[in-house]
């Protein structure tokens, strides 16, 4: 596909003197990520998919070496299809209509399918048949993440049990799953899941496929102590303590691709302390309040420098709701003003895939810049310390 590239934020506000939003994908960052999986996870790791769709994210990471990826639903399955015919897509979601089924089975050749109640494996044997990979997905806690998942997904341990053995009965290859719940930063989490995984294969007596730890992996926003690499080394020594000898699988989202992605916004009005922009939670920034992350914001003057003392901002999205005010404010020079832009960092999971398009204010324009940005490692601890530690 076709996207503009830049060597920098400023380059490109000078050339494009934007009034529009844009997304800003920066591949470098995201390959980087992904080799810090490929490179500490002791498995195959598959790209969660509904994080973040957009094609330039999605062929970045298979440039990068990752050529396998968790979808949850057909169109999911048909972009991943369509712009890497040779990717491998493992259909993820518990449950799962009919017609669905059969597409992705007989159009797109799908084998590895994932359940949580018989039922679904019943859907299953009668749409697609047996020549499949059944995973058995178990409940988990929901400690250590700020989203707990298992809420609406995941059988108990003895339905578990029951499972795997069932999808053997019929002649599918068994395999066990679990979720621990998004931006989870506790790898306690991961422990004890893996452990709950040992139980249920044991008591099961059947040989699995392959055990899918899921996703869940942190992304750095502020207050969140995430260290991917010793995180993984953990859960590859827990594995090991626990004998768990059969393929392993992992579904990172967030962790792979928010801090590769940056959001540019322009300011439309200043009144006092509040800043009004073209982006908001109808937009790209859902989480800044859904998930009360503290985003990283630096600012670009138009025309001008801005020499200002940093300053905490209230700031309002474009629609006409009063509720499109942000849990967070930014730190910015006190002297931005209307015309001015303001770069927000941290935003490349589920900001894109979450816009609503609500009052007509769609963020279209997405960009690329090479090379690191490092700003954001500069801003985060000021963000921090004033978002966290008010006064």
């Amino acid at each position: 596909m076709k996207i503009q590239r830049f060597t920098s934020v400023r380059e490109m506000v000078d050339r494009l003197d934007p009034s529009y939003p844009i997304f800003v994908i920066w591949p470098d960052l995201i390959r980087e990520k992904a080799r810090t999986f490929i490179d500490h996870f002791h498995g195959e790791v598959l790209y969660a998919v509904k994080c973040n769709p957009h094609p330039l994210v999605l062929e970045t990471l298979y440039d990068a070496g990752i050529r396998s990826f968790d979808t949850a639903s057909l169109p999911e399955i048909a972009r991943v299809r369509e712009l890497l015919p040779e990717a491998v897509c493992y259909f993820n979601h518990p449950v799962k209509g009919r017609g669905a089924l059969d597409t992705a089975a007989d159009v797109y050749g799908l084998e590895d399918f994932v359940i949580d109640h018989v039922v679904e494996l019943d859907k299953i044997e009668q749409v697609v048949g047996t020549d499949v990979t059944v995973s058995v997905r178990f409940a988990t806690s929901g400690t250590g993440a700020v989203y707990d998942l298992s809420a609406k997904f995941g059988a108990s341990i003895e339905e578990s049990i029951v499972l795997l053995r069932d999808v053997a009965r019929r002649g599918m290859k068994p395999a066990l799953t679990f979720h621990v719940g998004s931006q989870c930063v506790d790898v306690g989490a991961y422990r004890n899941a893996l452990g709950q995984a040992k139980t249920i294969i044991d008591a099961a007596g059947v040989d699995v496929a392959h055990l899918d730890i899921g996703g869940g992996f942190p992304a750095p926003y502020a207050g969140a102590d995430v260290d991917l690499e010793a995180m993984l080394n953990e859960i590859a020594q827990t594995v090991k303590e626990l004998g768990l000898t059969m393929p392993l699988l992992c579904e990172p989202g967030r962790a792979l691709v928010a801090d590769g992605c940056s959001l540019l916004l322009q300011v439309h009005l200043r009144k006092g302390d509040d800043l009004y922009v073209n982006e908001g939670i109808y937009g790209c920034l859902s989480e800044v309040n859904i998930g009360k992350f503290v985003m990283p914001a630096r600012a670009f003057g138009r025309g001008h420098s801005l020499k200002g003392e940093p300053r905490a901002f209230r700031v309002f999205g474009p629609t006409c709701d009063s509720l499109d005010v942000l849990d967070c404010p930014f730190l910015v020079p006190d002297d931005i003003q209307e015309g001015d832009w303001i770069e927000v960092g941290l935003v490349g999971a589920y900001s894109l895939a979450l816009a609503t398009g609500f009052n007509g204010f769609v963020t279209e324009a997405v960009v690329a810049v090479e090379g690191a940005r490092r700003w954001v490692d500069e801003v985060m601890p000021i963000a921090e310390e004033a978002v966290l530690n008010p006064g």
